[in-house]
């Protein structure tokens, strides 16, 4: 067997064709890309999830083998006898008489933990950036100092002017920082039937999918044999290409928007280019400038409200996610500002409630292993916040159902935005709604069994009395907070039978979750 003196590692999510370590090539230098039931396993992910990494590393490692770098991709079939990622490191350093191990720092926690612990005897090692972030490796410490409460919007700012992206000199363009207040509009009815049908692939995963259930891999969610989402870096720029040219001009505006009544409600007017950054087939420069570019080339169709809504999703809230999580890893997993303990309803692994809007954001998750934000934020995360669930379980279900989870860009938005448990180091306040946000952002509520206009009784939406159950039980916590202050002097002015009663319908909801 040849040997090699360099063995380089390439994680599922580290597919950055522009990283420097291509630059040139080496004969001595030996890639390494591989499937591995530690990966698989660490929680249950959407079988869709599961196939789209696998096959995208297929394809990256057939990219760079005809770019004429040495690669080896190794699938379930041949990494199943190795415990883990370090026995497998060290039986190929062996076995390749290696005298250099690099690997690039993974964004996960667990994963940069095991291979800082890594050794490989005489083998030395090194670590490198991946090269994908706009905020450099070395100054997340200094832009988020750890246990500090840190607001997106002046990182936001700070990003904007440092990497002069719609700027004009030291003002922003059009000289306002933030359009999200023209951000919040419901489709209406007659808007449905433009929403564009959405550009999807057709990837033939067969062998995949035969690999996943040959080696008994526990999947959840749906997948036929052809998967949707882009596994190459071409397929990537092409549903980047068709978010400008077909999306952009009305992203901003219906960003928080909600429909069951549209055969395209699963995509509306998103980019779906989650996977394809957190998998690094596309860079965050790659997307704001071509995203600019659309915008300046058709200034009359696409506003600045549009561009700026989506620059704002990159820019900020995707970089400032990720400062946050390593700022304040690993303590920040284990954080339960609001001491939350309720198990996660059965509902949420099939569907099976009778709250519309639940249905329609956790079947949509099933079935296409995605959901835009506010589906995650303001309905499923609203009511696991309401009925006080376990932050690690919502943790786990987030992490595994959705296509573009991984820990550092779904933790902190999971744990930190959505559920406070972090208690206000990412939110200024708890994101907590009753069904009335829900009816003023989607048409969910008129094919619903609960009435939306009702706090107590049968047929009341769960959200009503819920929400109100929250403040109360955490009215200590956060009445002398001024963006909700005002909410408890309203309902301090109602009757007691009517606080009452919705106190007591909430108590008899929470008694039984499964059964809403």
């Amino acid at each position: 067997m040849a040997g090699y003196q360099t063995l380089r590692l390439i994680l599922g999510d580290q597919l950055n064709a522009s990283h420097s370590w291509f630059k040139k090539k080496d004969k001595n230098c030996l890639y390494l890309i591989a499937e591995l039931r530690q990966e698989t396993d660490y929680v249950r992910h959407h079988v869709q999830k599961v196939a789209a990494f696998f096959q995208a590393m297929d394809n990256f490692a057939t990219a760079l083998q005809k770019a004429g770098h040495q690669v080896i991709h190794l699938t379930l079939d041949q990494t199943s006898d190795y415990q883990d990622l370090p026995d497998l490191l060290a039986q190929l350093c062996k076995k390749h008489k290696v005298a250099h191990f690099e690997y690039q720092l993974p964004d996960e926690y667990r994963l940069r933990k095991q291979l800082k612990a890594l050794s490989l005897g005489k083998v030395e090692i090194t670590a490198y950036e991946t090269e994908h972030f706009l905020v450099p490796e070395e100054e997340i410490s200094k832009l988020f100092p750890a246990n500090k409460a840190i607001r997106m919007e002046s990182f936001y700012r700070k990003m904007r002017k440092r990497f002069n992206i719609l700027m004009e000199g030291d003002e922003p363009v059009g000289n306002r920082w933030n359009f999200d207040t023209e951000n919040r509009k419901k489709i209406p009815a007659s808007e449905l039937r433009n929403i564009p049908q959405p550009l999807i692939f057709k990837n033939d995963i067969r062998p995949i999918l035969d690999r996943i259930k040959k080696h008994k891999v526990k999947t959840i969610g749906q997948c036929s044999d052809t998967l949707l989402w882009p596994t190459t870096r071409q397929q990537s720029l092409k549903l980047l290409k068709f978010f400008c040219d077909y999306c952009l001009s009305q992203f901003g505006t219906y960003q928080d928007a909600m429909t069951a009544n549209s055969p395209h409600s699963w995509s509306l007017y998103h980019s779906r280019l989650s996977f394809a950054m957190n998998s690094k087939m596309l860079s965050p420069g790659d997307v704001i400038n071509k995203a600019i570019k659309a915008w300046q080339d058709n200034p009359k169709d696409i506003s600045l409200a549009q561009i700026e809504g989506f620059v704002r999703q990159i820019l900020g809230w995707r970089e400032y996610m990720r400062g946050m999580y390593w700022a304040n890893m690993p303590d920040y997993a284990n954080k339960n500002e609001l001491k939350a303990s309720n198990k996660l309803p059965a509902f949420f692994w099939d569907g099976n409630t009778r709250m519309n809007c639940m249905k329609q954001a956790i079947d949509q998750s099933l079935e296409y292993a995605y959901a835009h934000h506010i589906q995650r934020l303001m309905v499923t995360g609203n009511f696991c916040l309401l009925t006080g669930i376990a932050p690690e379980q919502v943790d786990e279900w987030y992490l595994g159902i959705y296509i573009d989870a991984i820990e550092w860009v779904e933790m902190p938005n999971t744990r930190g935005m959505s559920q406070f448990a972090d208690g206000g180091l990412i939110a200024s306040k708890p994101y907590t709604a009753s069904g009335n946000y829900i009816q003023k952002m989607s048409d969910y509520c008129s094919g619903c069994q609960y009435n939306v206009k009702l706090k107590t009784g049968e047929t009341a939406c769960p959200f009503n009395s819920l929400y109100w159950h929250f403040m109360n039980r955490h009215r200590k916590r956060l009445e002398n907070n001024p963006r909700i202050s005002m909410l408890f002097k309203g309902w301090d002015k109602r009757e007691n039978a009517e606080k009452q009663g919705i106190i007591k319908h909430a108590n008899a909801l929470l008694k039984d979750l499964n059964s809403l």
